[in-house]
């Protein structure tokens, strides 16, 4: 199968190098094509306003001056000399669950691609109270996508399709299976840190996330928590059908 890769932690990332070898030591056609740094956050952002630049490592990675969004755009829409038959994002380090999803730039990556018309999958690395240190169980959530790969090539799946995927940071022993869920919620996000830089200017950081709100059964929050892959299928349509009646009638009045 030829596969798309991309992230937004950047091509140097661990995560992307263990997919892309996995990937393609099971018989794939693997392509990478990712931001030159870290676009966390970067959510479905397209450069407009200046030209892109595609290098290439020694390795064979692509890497571009751009957002997540940027990457798989342009590998699509020109750079490839065919069309991928499926697009993977991540893995990232780090959970994108529940309010994560609308400013990711994993899952961006992945919506691109759906929107683009290709089977799509946006897959992080979770943290669990059960896991120690840092994200280091990449191998288990690509040994996963191995696996889900093998199910999209011999089973296609019958509609347009997006996938949110997190994966427990355990080793695969201690996974406690699949579930398909939800997004869950957050709290509203901690407040901004203020602080002076040397000229004693006021500089901002965003604050950090905040703590899962709506977490119960059925969501992600709560799948990932008991050890479980939560596997999320994700939609754009926006627009908010119970309310245009309620429009409608509020203009009409």
């Amino acid at each position: 199968m030829r596969i798309l890769l991309s992230n937004d932690d950047g091509y140097f990332a661990p995560g992307l190098t263990i997919l892309a070898d996995t990937l393609g030591r099971h018989g794939h056609e693997i392509t990478v094509v990712a931001p030159e740094r870290d676009r966390s956050g970067a959510s479905n952002s397209l450069t407009l306003d200046r030209p892109l630049l595609v290098r290439k490592t020694p390795g064979g990675f692509h890497y571009v001056n751009g957002t997540p969004t940027d990457c798989v755009h342009l590998a699509v829409t020109g750079l490839l000399p065919q069309l991928p038959e499926m697009v993977i994002s991540g893995i990232n380090h780090g959970a994108n669950m529940g309010d994560d999803t609308v400013y990711s730039g994993t899952v961006a990556a992945a919506t691109e691609g759906f929107l683009l018309g290709i089977p799509s999958v946006a897959i992080s690395l979770a943290a669990t109270s059960q896991a120690n240190g840092p994200p280091d169980n990449f191998q288990a959530a690509a040994d996963f996508l191995v696996t889900l790969v093998a199910r999209f090539s011999a089973r296609p799946f019958p509609e347009h399709v997006l996938l949110n995927v997190n994966v427990p940071d355990l080793p695969a022993d201690r996974v406690a299976g699949i579930e398909v869920t939800r997004l869950g919620r957050r709290h509203k996000a901690q407040d901004t840190v203020k602080t002076v830089n040397p000229r004693n200017q006021t500089m901002y950081w965003v604050g950090a996330a905040g703590t899962a709100q709506d977490a119960g059964p059925g969501t992600d929050f709560h799948a990932v928590a008991q050890g479980r892959i939560s596997l999320t299928p994700l939609q754009l349509d926006l627009t908010r059908y119970a309310q245009m009646g309620l429009v409608e009638d509020w203009l009409s009045r």
